[in-house]
């Protein structure tokens, strides 16, 4: 996982509320195994529409995703996550997101930026009225910055921490790499053992 301590990019406002895992990744796409390419499938139901927001020259390339309130909801699939990130998305705001999602996102390198429904409103505006508009997100002063806005977003000190360092579930356990060896070398020889993945 890519270390997370500022990304500056470009945003593309998602007018919609109540968006669920099914519509950021439609079932069909579920059939890879790979955690790669999924970013193809992402809005694919609703990327038949010419005027949505992803399909609009003015926001190509965009890297933050400023979303309706309740991003994430439904299903516990992961592949929302890697949708989002496979296609370019570093952040997605929102007012309020699936406890879900919000986990998958923050275990998955993908920054979830809870703010105020007054502020998600006055950055989509900020964002339609100037597509250039660079969008700042400062995980380490916990801070979004675009023209003149600026607001503090909350994320707990230990969350911020394995963002920073780029440190998933695994690389956090890959750390105690030296005392898992040590521990298994000193286990009795009748109880199960791991064996290293040549």
């Amino acid at each position: 996982m890519d270390p997370f301590t500022t990304h500056t990019g470009r945003a593309v406002p998602l007018r919609r509320s109540d968006v669920d895992t099914d519509q950021i990744i439609p079932s069909d796409w579920l059939k890879r195994v790979e955690r790669t390419g999924f970013g193809a499938g992402l809005f694919s139901e609703w990327r038949e529409d010419p005027d949505f927001a992803l399909n609009q020259e003015r926001y190509a390339g965009a890297s933050v995703l400023v979303a309706g309130e309740n991003f994430g909801t439904g299903s516990s699939r992961e592949h929302a996550v890697w949708a989002l990130t496979d296609f370019g998305f570093r952040a997605v705001v929102s007012e309020r997101f699936a406890d879900i999602f919000r986990s998958n996102a923050l275990k998955g390198g993908l920054l979830p930026v809870q703010l105020p429904a007054d502020v998600v409103a006055s950055l989509m505006a900020l964002v339609e009225a100037e597509p250039d508009l660079a969008v700042t997100v400062d995980l380490d002063a916990r801070q979004l910055r675009a023209g003149g806005l600026v607001a503090d977003f909350p994320l707990d000190d230990f969350t911020r921490w394995r963002l920073m360092e780029g440190l998933d579930d695994i690389g956090l356990t890959l750390r105690q790499e030296a005392d898992i060896a040590a521990y298994e070398a000193n286990r009795s020889a009748h109880l199960p053992r791991t064996t290293p993945v040549a």
